[in-house]
């Protein structure tokens, strides 16, 4: 798990400082709390908040999960990837994988997902549907902050399944390496 405080948080509050507070006033029901109605849906409802991805990446990567040497978790797995396939042909579905690969230390398949109603209709029928799978599901965000999209602002299905965080130290060491040797190759024309 990684340190929360490693990160910094903008404030919740960030364009809603200087509104009237809130009353504690309870609608019907009796228990939930009256909110201020002003007729505009949030622009979360129509696309994904910066700084997710907006294009070709798709804004959330599903990891679907399955331990490669149960036959049945693999046998689930690859009846699952077929129903997603068919039931969500417009979502991006990648090749199901039967060994680990990059930071995740099992098989899995991965979807991607591309607006918040992509989002909406596949993550509750997949609550539904994973049976005894984990999925894990992360952001992709602009700035490419790849080991806390995988793990501070990442969200599990069922167990979570520890990542292989190194291969994120590798991938950052890998890109210094190739950064300066762009600059020092600039510097011998």
């Amino acid at each position: 798990m990684t340190d929360q405080f490693a990160f910094s948080y903008p404030s919740p509050l960030e364009g809603y400082e200087k509104l009237e507070p809130l009353t504690d006033e309870k609608t019907e029901d009796g228990k939930s709390l009256k909110n201020p109605q002003h007729g505009i849906l949030s622009k979360a409802y129509d696309e994904f908040p910066d700084p997710l991805a907006k294009g070709r990446r798709g804004g959330f990567d599903i990891h679907i999960y399955h331990f490669q040497n149960n036959p049945d978790q693999v046998a689930y797995a690859r009846a699952l990837h077929e129903r997603i396939r068919r039931e969500f042909p417009e979502l991006r579905i990648y090749t199901f994988f039967d060994r680990p690969v990059g930071p995740h230390p099992v098989a899995m398949f991965e979807v991607n997902l591309f607006t918040p109603a992509q989002f909406g209709a596949f993550v509750p029928w997949l609550v539904i549907n994973r049976g005894p799978l984990s999925a894990l599901i992360h952001p992709n965000t602009i700035d490419s902050e790849e080991e806390r999209n995988h793990t501070q602002r990442a969200t599990w299905l069922g167990e979570r399944i520890p990542l292989d965080l190194r291969v994120f130290k590798l991938m950052k060491e890998a890109e210094k390496k190739k950064e300066l040797e762009a600059v020092q190759g600039a510097g011998k024309l």
